[in-house]
């Protein structure tokens, strides 16, 4: 199975676009439409027909600025309130200009979002402030139509190559990027004059409570390589104490999807089916209060819809049993569980990084350039809060269309021959041991870890022995690892991101002293929240081979937040009546 076989390859591409979900195949699709004689290449581990979180559809946009329902400043306003002031609001708002373009721009690759009887946008209302859900009816074609768009316009894609490293030139632009197949082990270099990484989130950093390995909240596949690869390449990575933890189904890996839920009245409920917080859309603090109702006498937590009409209660189970994970379906029928007749048991999810979702990832300007020259980030991995499929869509354009015509005035890169060596050395050490640790003992130890250490709420002593166990799991990584097969070697190369990601959420969360984010980065030693001292992104780099943490200023807000609306989702537990 999967024979390694030796090879180095080498090709040329004006715009390399690594990770075919959702935000690159738009990044690469927008950098050929902007200028067609470029040469565009689209790198993928997988295969981009059925890649990334979107692999089975998705139920709606989340965060879909439609005017007539919503303005950008008022979006804008939302996602720093609901991001605890930390937002550099210039992405944000150049998103809520311009994502209304996207919405069309899909409905024309025959993508249909729900309508009302007037002919206009059905936007629902979920988030604490504004109006933005808006479901789409034929959600699960959403990836056929986008690879439909990539055939068109003649892109060149790369199935089977999952990216290991990037390569940066003398001058410290980038140059391009280290592939190995993934059925062969065979190296790809490829040349580039700008490079846009759209890898997703790391969706296995913590282990779900279930034990198994690929039962996560995330898409499975997408394992933080674009993190490790940023982090190694110089860039500076954004808020990784923000992590990513949602509610979801009790021992099922997909969301509780109150948001679908809320606008046919559905809603979280305690034990008792009492309602205890006003809002459903997912913020740190909202996850707060669904801990602590989780935890106190009125826990466990449900989604509530056996109050609906049975027709109204189908109707959303058809919804969420049909799109983006078809399993929750015979999950349910399984269990023996239907809407109309019993709450779903709730819990939370393990803890990863993710933009979509929180606010942790790769440090993006408005353009999605990042801080190396020619390297760009977007979707889940770049630091735009809150960003989920349609921000994914809408910043993968932008890259695009920056990216291609960056490389339109520069030209190659020399990049060290020797590093290229030295990268095949790295990867290739897990094959040439006779015996040793499959990578997936070693990630389940790993992830393990992260569970036992760095899930909140965060302990400054905890942290910093879990430091210490991750660093030997580390050495067994490094020094005992085996890899028998190609696939098995892209398993290994996996573990390692998922080792870089769980040091960087370790190291970033020591260095913010203070609690922020409602769960997300609640430390139990520094409890409160300190504006005065940490109204800042936590920069992260590596300088010097060693892990470095700055304090960088949040810019100046283009829509000013006043001291009334600045803690509005601290303020959405429902009062017990006496």
């Amino acid at each position: 199975m999967d024979e390694i076989k030796d090879g180095l390859s080498e090709i040329e591409c004006d715009v390399l676009v690594i990770g075919g979900g959702t935000a690159g195949p738009m990044a690469a699709y927008k950098a050929k439409m902007k200028n067609p004689d470029a040469k565009v290449v689209l790198l993928e581990k997988a295969n981009v027909k059925r890649s990334g979180a979107i692999s089975m559809g998705m139920d709606g946009l989340n965060n879909a600025v439609i005017p007539g329902h919503s303005t950008p400043e008022q979006y804008t306003k939302e996602i720093t309130i609901a991001n605890d002031g930390i937002c550099d609001q210039a992405a944000v708002y150049k998103y809520a200009q311009h994502c209304y373009e996207i919405i069309e721009e899909l409905d024309k690759f025959g993508i249909r979002f729900q309508k009302d009887e007037n002919g206009d946008y059905d936007v629902k209302k979920v988030h604490h402030i504004g109006t933005y859900v808006l479901p789409m009816p034929n959600g699960e074609t959403v990836k056929k139509a986008l690879y439909r768009q990539l055939r068109r316009a003649r892109i060149l894609i790369s199935n089977r190559f999952m990216a290991t490293r990037l390569l940066k030139g003398r001058s410290g632009r980038i140059a391009g990027a280290v592939a190995v197949n993934t059925r062969t082990a065979e190296f790809l270099v490829v040349r580039a004059k700008s490079v846009i990484m759209s890898m997703g989130a790391a969706g296995r950093l913590g282990l779900p409570t279930s034990g198994y390995l690929y039962g996560t909240y995330e898409n499975a596949a997408n394992s933080g390589e674009g993190y490790a690869m940023a982090y190694h390449a110089g860039a500076k990575l954004a808020n990784l104490e923000c992590f990513q933890i949602n509610p979801l189904i009790k021992d099922y890996n997909g969301p509780s999807c109150a948001y679908v839920a809320g606008p046919f009245g559905g809603f979280t409920a305690n034990s008792r089916g009492e309602r205890f917080i006003e809002c459903d859309y997912w913020s740190g603090q909202m996850m707060q209060e669904f801990y602590n109702e989780l935890l106190s006498g009125n826990g466990p937590v449900f989604l509530k819809l056996n109050h609906l009409h049975k027709e109204t209660a189908d109707h959303i189970e058809q919804i969420l049993h049909t799109v983006e994970r078809p399993s929750r379906g015979r999950f349910h029928e399984g269990r023996g569980t239907r809407y109309h007749e019993t709450m779903i048991e709730m819990h939370i999810s393990e803890i990863g990084f993710c933009s979509g979702h929180s606010a942790s990832g790769v440090f993006v300007d408005d353009c999605a350039r990042t801080t190396v020259p020619g390297l760009y980030a977007a979707g889940d991995m770049a630091s735009v809060p809150h960003n989920y499929m349609l921000g994914a869509f809408t910043n993968g354009a932008f890259a695009g269309e920056d990216a291609v015509a960056f490389a339109g005035e520069v030209d190659f890169e020399d990049y060290d021959r020797e590093e290229v060596a030295r990268e095949q050395e790295r990867v290739l050490a897990p094959t040439r041991r006779e015996d040793g640790i499959p990578p997936n003992q070693i990630e389940y130890k790993a992830r393990r870890l992260v569970n036992d250490y760095l899930q909140p709420p965060k302990v400054t002593r905890k942290y910093e022995l879990g430091q210490a166990r991750l660093a030997e799991v580390r050495d067994d990584m490094e020094n005992h690892m085996v890899a028998r097969d190609a696939h098995e070697l892209m398993r290994a190369m996996e573990v390692t991101s998922i080792l870089d990601c769980a040091d960087m959420a370790a190291f970033a969360s020591l260095y913010r002293e203070e609690s922020r984010w409602g769960l997300y980065h609640w430390r139990t030693d520094h409890p409160e929240r300190n504006d005065e001292e940490w109204k800042c992104h936590v920069l992260l780099s590596k300088q010097d081979g060693r892990m470095t943490c700055e304090k960088h200023p949040v810019q100046p807000y283009i829509v000013p937040i006043s001291e009334e609306e600045k803690d509005a989702y601290y303020k959405q537990r429902i009062k017990a009546e006496a």
